[in-house]
Order: C-alpha cells, then structure tokens, then sequence
C-alpha cells in the first residue's frame, strides 16, 4: 500500500520531456543545385526524430497581381493554386521529389494548411504541412520577404532550426539564381544562429571533409558537422592545413585532436589529411 509520502513524490515527479527534434530548414529557388540540396536534406532527415522544412522565399506583391486570389483560394492548400503564383512550381517539384524518395507518404499522413498574413501582399505566407504518427513533419512553405536573407533568417526565428541548407550553383545563372548569391549566403552563414551549409555539386556517396585549426569554435564546428553527418551515414575525413613545414606539427595534432574527440562520440574518421601550403587551395584540392 503507497503511503501519502510515495504517493506526494510521484506527483512532484516531472512528467517526462518529449525527445528534442533535429530541424532542418532547406531553401530551394529552382535550380538544380537546390533540389540536389533538398536530396541531401531528405537523407539528413530521414528518420522520425527530424523535421524537415522546405521555404522558398518570394518577392512581396507590389504591383497587386494576385489581388483577389486570395478569395478564390481561402479553402485550398497552396500546392492546389495552379502554377501561375512565383514559387509554388518549385513547391510543388519538392514535394512530387519528397514523394519519390519516400521521405513522406501520400497515405497516413495528415495534411494541414496554414497562413499568415503579411502587410502589403495579398496571400501572405502560406504552408502544407504533412504529419505522420510519430509527429515528424515535412513542410513546404512559400514565404514573403523583400529581402530574400531576412526571409530566412526570420524563418529560423519562426522553427528554431538546427541546420540551414542552401543550394548554390556557379553554372546555372537566372532571376532565381540571384536567391543564393555570395553576399546573400554569407549574411545568412554568419547571422544564423545555428549551423548553415551552403552545398554545391552535392552527389550522392561523397562524404564530409571537415577543417580544423584547433581553435574551440573549429572544434565546435567539427563535432557539429560530424554529428550532422552521421545522421545520412556519410563518411568523414579531416584535414588541417599547414601554412609551412613549421606548422605541420601543430596541424597533425589538430587533425589528431578533432579524431579524439570523435573516437569519444563513437564517430570514426575515414581519412586525416595534414597538407602545407594554402589554405583554401590545399582544401579544395583534398576535397
């Protein structure tokens, strides 16, 4: 029989917290190199403990274009407007790509649709969101934004996001292509508050080469990324970079450090790489 002490502790006890989700937000803008990234995203999170969030970010409809089509469409998910609003072609591609790789399924998931308004636009931000029983998501989102970083960085206040991916292509060249410029990518990496990957030329079966200088914040880096990693199985190499044969010493220790501290979370370390030269041309090479 509980005495009254058993029964006033196990109701002082917390009730239990639900397991943290690992979030992911990809922008895709239409080009290829956006959708390999949103491959990428999928393999990431692939499991029912990730959230996956795909945003394309539009203009703001200044010039009153879709005045009255927000009417015409206030019961419908954004994916059924038609193809004549700017993103939802893109949208829509994601989610047939999504369906393909069968990171989520036409049958036993719910649907929701969602909207925001947004001043100065007339739809707003809309969404489909796509829940399956063990409470992972996969959304599409068409955001409004003016400017197309802001967007992002205002969509991670919204999600909380662990990890940022952006496409970036140097071949393919259009209106879109101007989402992911350089300045555009570098004032997301160094704004967000969580870890940003900027892709290019992503292929399937290639691993992470991840550098190191052995200061804390590459070793926050490393671990991060190698953690990140894991997750779609991909193989990891390091490298640090000796600026001289002076500095090859200090360089195999940092390699040899980042591996420790790997071997420690159970992550192994395909390949170490400890090159003399320049920085960013010896990291490319070994890449």
């Amino acid at each position: 029989m509980a005495t009254n002490q058993t029964v006033a502790a196990a109701r002082a006890e917390p009730a239990p917290q639900p397991a943290k989700r690992f979030r992911i937000l990809v922008c895709i803008d239409g080009t290829d190199e956006s959708y390999r990234a949103l491959r990428y995203a999928a393999r990431i999170g692939s499991g029912n403990d990730a959230d996956l969030v795909v945003v394309n970010v539009r203009p703001p409809d200044e010039a009153g274009r879709l005045a009255g089509f927000k009417e015409r469409t206030a019961d419908q998910g954004l994916l059924h407007w038609g193809l004549e609003i700017p993103g939802v072609r893109h949208l829509k591609k994601a989610r047939d790509l999504l369906l393909e790789w069968h990171t989520f399924e036409s049958q036993g998931w719910q649907e929701e649709i969602g909207h925001i308004d947004v001043k100065g636009d007339e739809l707003g931000d809309n969404k489909v969101v796509y829940t399956n029983n063990a409470g992972k998501k996969v959304v599409l989102k068409l955001k409004v934004a003016s400017d197309v970083a802001a967007g992002i960085l205002q969509q991670w206040d919204i999600g909380h996001y662990d990890l940022i991916i952006l496409g970036a292509s140097r071949k393919e060249r259009s209106l879109a292509k101007s989402v992911w410029d350089p300045p555009v990518a570098d004032r997301i990496a160094w704004r967000a508050p969580c870890s940003v990957l900027v892709a290019s030329a992503l292929e399937e079966g290639h691993g992470h080469l991840i550098c190191t200088d052995g200061s804390e914040r590459a070793m926050a880096a490393v671990r991060q990324d190698a953690l990140v990693a894991s997750r779609c199985n991909c193989a990891i190499s390091l490298i640090a970079v000796a600026p001289d044969e002076a500095g090859l010493a200090a360089a195999k220790n940092h390699v040899e450090d980042a591996a420790r501290m790997l071997a420690g979370l159970g992550i192994p370390v395909l390949n170490k790489f400890t090159p003399v030269g320049a920085p960013a041309e010896e990291i490319i090479q070994a890449g």
